[in-house]
């Protein structure tokens, strides 16, 4: 029987034999209990020689941890293992690739793995990495040139360095290199080092190892695959809670940039953050450069920030989020704080760079804490420092992050989320500088308004010369005795027939006889002739400052000054007393629209709406034309009466419900927003539908087909407003004519500014060149625009005929005057005819003369 050295020797003499016998007879038991059997070498010189099965085995282990993953370094570690037991390498190590401050670099991550080494061993602590660039060693230049290296002799190749050997001690002879790759992108790369037994690595080991090196790169890319897809979750999370958060809190930066960061905190892997607010302050006050200008304070020679601001860090907003959470928020903090002592938030403040640093305590540049940086025992490792930028490229803050959460270095892609997050912050700074230019516009405009209202307001004074309540009652206006003050305020305003020897109740009522104030004492008596003083407890003293504030708001101009307020009002009191249109109106109605009449011009510039949109040159409109939109002037009024309406000292309407005192504010909008003639035109209609509505009705039935409708009710009201606007066209021709004079005065005074101010030839009404056309445009404006108004409400409440009657009368006045002057124009037209045409004929008779003389003289 031969021995087991026989048959080997046979076997070895016979490799065809020995590859037939096993084809034949290896049975599915076998395979099956080899590929279940841990491989185990016990002479790794000889493994080379092993048969297919054995190599089986060692590839079926692989793809089960293919099949099973659990950390990349774990899996690699034993393809590493399995490649240096088969190709026989002295160790091999595999060599990350990433990228920090935008510069790409090789880091050790397995680092001497041989065929019995520990995982634990190999694997190389963050902290103890030998990084280097690509353009060093060959390991570099095969992760750049993205090609596999066989290296027989490392001494004769140029690209070998000995920086590592020099720092492990190990000589390097021969070597093999493989990148890793996902598509183009280099990953890391292995290297074998070193043959056993031989001087280099022979071709069937170069191909041996790139046929394992496939196992190496689906394990690489499965790990950068789920790494990607971590980096895009958390970015797209990043700026999506970003975006919510600093919309939310626009009062200031700091709240603004807690909000966002907090919330985003659990997606930007690390274990601490601070944010460092600089002073946004470019120029010192003037006394604080009086001792440095006098030599007792030396000058700032610190560094300053690429936009020349001195580097002072205004707020530290500490995040610590290990363990139990903890936000510090340190104003004015000291330099030698530990987010700051290292001077790398200043250096960033001062360059403007992302700076990516890993083992920071090694660094000899910045002075980074070695031991524990606070209380909390928190040791800094690895640090990303970011400037945050507004949209001015000015830089407001550094945002700093402290130790990624897997104890490795900030790579490229940290790098890339936290950038876009410090932009988006720093883009949103703007709206928080936005708000608060709002917020300082609005201040502006409040203590504007403040001094406005000081100016305007019935002074103690100008209260005492209407009540006159120290010397009746010896006490302040608010301090008597309520029905003593109505009593009182009733005695001092002139009755209603006798204004001046005018009667309140007329249409054809004059101001020209009475003075301001008696006009002030007039307004509040038609109050009383409503009976809404009393009934809505509008304390007298408030109304009497009222009354007089509203007139001191009316500008002293040629026109639309405090007599034709008090006029509208007054047209409106008589509309629905005289008129009869009470009867459609409540008395909150009624008191609603008088004192919305009186307000109804406040303010008034003396030029029309057209004017303002063109003030401003190139014609981009005055501030009012840029407030509103259309009504400009209109609104500005409305404006003005419901800033009376806040006043508490002001507000007639104080003593309402909350539902009333809502009412009357929509009332001053119908009631003032319609004296803009611009709109006029558009109510015409659906007033005469009333009127017509109406005509057939009864006094019952046309009271209940408007006053349940609020619709028809306010467009009513609208076309009342422009009856009391156009008013003045209905008095007796004495006041109209003066009127008018005045009115055609503001007129050219406007047209006067649009040839000096706007270089613009103005419309025929407003230029004074015009003037002797007056009547007829008079004669114009009343058969286009008033005759409608007056007709109607003739129509609809005879009553009102007294004001169609004026104004027929008055447009007869002006058209015996545009005819007096048509006949002059014509007269002079004629006569300049005349002689022209006797000019004409002298030219004539000279011509002929002249020809008769001519042959006398030729003979």
């Amino acid at each position: 029987m031969a021995d087991k050295d026989s048959v080997e020797k046979y076997l070895e003499n016979n490799p065809q034999f020995a590859k037939e016998y096993f084809d034949k007879k290896l049975r599915a038991e076998a395979l099956v209990a080899a590929f279940s059997t841990p491989v185990d070498v016990s002479d790794p010189a000889s493994f080379k020689d092993v048969n297919a099965i054995q190599e089986a085995a060692i590839q079926f282990e692989l793809v089960q941890e293919l099949r099973n993953p659990t950390s990349m370094e774990k899996s690699l570690h034993k393809v590493l293992q399995r490649v240096a037991l088969i190709m026989q390498a002295d160790r091999m190590s595999y060599f990350t690739l990433r990228a920090r401050n935008g510069i790409p670099e090789l880091a050790t991550c397995l680092f001497d793995v041989t065929t019995d080494s520990t995982y634990e061993a190999n694997l190389v602590n963050p902290q103890s990495e030998i990084v280097f660039p690509l353009d060093i060693g060959i390991v570099g230049f095969t992760a750049h040139s993205k090609k596999t290296q066989n290296v027989p002799d490392v001494k004769e190749n140029s690209k070998f360095s000995d920086f590592v050997d020099t720092q492990t001690g190990y000589k390097t002879t021969c070597m093999l290199t493989y990148p890793l790759m996902a598509e183009k992108e280099c990953l890391g790369v292995v290297m074998a080092i070193n043959k056993i037994g031989a001087e280099s690595f022979s071709q069937e080991d170069e191909v041996f190892f790139h046929k394992y090196m496939d196992f190496a790169q689906v394990i690489a890319l499965q790990h950068h695959t789920a790494y990607m897809f971590n980096v895009e979750s958390r970015r797209s999370q990043v700026l999506l809670w970003s975006a919510s958060k600093v919309f939310e809190e626009l009062t200031d930066i700091e709240r603004q940039f807690h909000k966002a960061l907090y919330t985003v905190r659990i997606y930007l892997n690390c274990e601490r953050y601070s944010v460092a607010l600089l002073d946004m302050t470019k120029e010192k006050e003037f006394y604080d450069e009086w001792p440095i200008k006098l030599g007792d304070v030396e000058p700032y020679k610190g560094p300053r920030t690429p936009d020349g601001r001195e580097i002072k860090f205004t707020k530290l907003i500490d995040y610590l989020m290990e363990a139990k959470e903890e936000i510090k928020v340190i104003p004015s903090p000291p330099a030698d704080h530990w987010a700051l002592v290292s001077g790398l938030p200043t250096y960033v403040a001062e360059n403007g760079f992302i700076c990516n640093m890993m083992n920071v305590a090694a660094d000899d540049y910045f002075t980074f804490q070695k031991e524990a940086a606070d209380e909390t025992g928190f040791i800094i490792k690895n640090v990303l420092s970011l400037p945050i930028v507004n949209k001015k490229e000015e830089i407001v803050g550094i945002a700093t992050f402290f130790n990624r959460k897997d104890g490795k270095p900030f790579d490229e892609h940290d790098e890339q989320i936290t950038e876009a997050l410090t932009q988006f912050l720093g883009w949103s700074v703007l709206n928080c500088d936005t708000y608060d230019k709002l917020n300082r516009v609005e201040w502006r405009k409040e203590i504007a308004s403040e001094m406005l209202m000081y100016q305007t307001r019935c002074t103690p004074a100008e209260l005492q010369s209407v009540l006159n309540t120290k010397e009746k009652f010896d006490a302040e206006p608010e301090d008597c005795d309520p029905k003593e003050m109505y009593k009182l305020l009733r005695a001092i305003c002139p009755p209603a027939d006798n204004v001046n020897g005018e009667s309140l109740y007329i249409f054809g009522f004059s101001d020209f006889p009475s003075s301001e104030l008696d006009l002030i004492k007039a307004g509040i008596r038609m109050f009383f002739e409503l009976n809404v003083v009393e009934k809505f407890k509008v304390p007298p003293e408030i109304l009497t400052r009222w009354m007089y504030t509203v007139r001191k708001g009316y500008r002293d101009i040629t026109y639309h000054n405090w007599r034709h307020g008090f006029n509208v009002g007054h047209t409106m009191f008589c509309l629905l007393q005289t008129g009869k249109l009470r009867r459609y109106f409540t008395d909150l109605d009624a008191f609603a629209m008088v004192a919305a009449a009186f307000c109804h011009d406040i303010d008034h510039r003396g030029t029309n709406n057209l004017y303002q949109t063109k003030q401003v040159k190139p014609f981009s409109g005055s501030p009012l034309a840029k407030l509103h939109g259309s009504s400009i002037m209109e609104r500005h009024h409305l404006d003005i009466g419901k800033t009376l309406m806040a006043e508490e000292d002001l507000n007639i309407f104080c003593n309402l419900q909350k539902r009333q005192f809502e009412t009357v504010q929509h009332l001053f909008d119908v009631c003032i927003i319609a004296t803009d003639l611009a709109l006029y035109f558009k109510k015409r209609t659906m007033f005469q539908n009333i009127v017509n509505a109406t005509e057939s009705m009864d006094e019952k039935d046309a009271i209940n087909h408007v006053s349940i409708n609020p619709i028809r009710k306010e467009i009513i009201m609208a076309m009342m407003m422009t009856g009391c606007d156009l008013s003045a066209i209905c008095k007796p021709w004495e006041v109209q004519s003066k009127v008018a004079m005045m009115v055609a005065a503001e007129f050219w005074e406007q047209g006067d500014l649009e040839k000096t101010v706007l270089e613009q030839t103005p419309i025929p009404m407003m230029d004074r060149n015009c003037a002797a056309d007056l009547p007829k445009m008079q004669c114009g404006f009343i058969d286009f625009v008033c005759s409608f108004v007056y007709k109607e409400f003739s129509r609809f409440h005879k009553e009102i005929q007294p004001m169609y009657d004026g104004l027929n009368d008055n447009r007869s006045h002006w058209n015996e005057r545009a005819e007096e002057y048509a006949a002059q124009m014509k007269a002079i037209e004629d006569e300049k005819n005349k002689n022209n045409g006797e000019e004409k004929k002298a030219s004539h008779v000279m011509l002929s003369a002249a020809s008769a003389r001519r042959p006398v003289e030729m003979a």
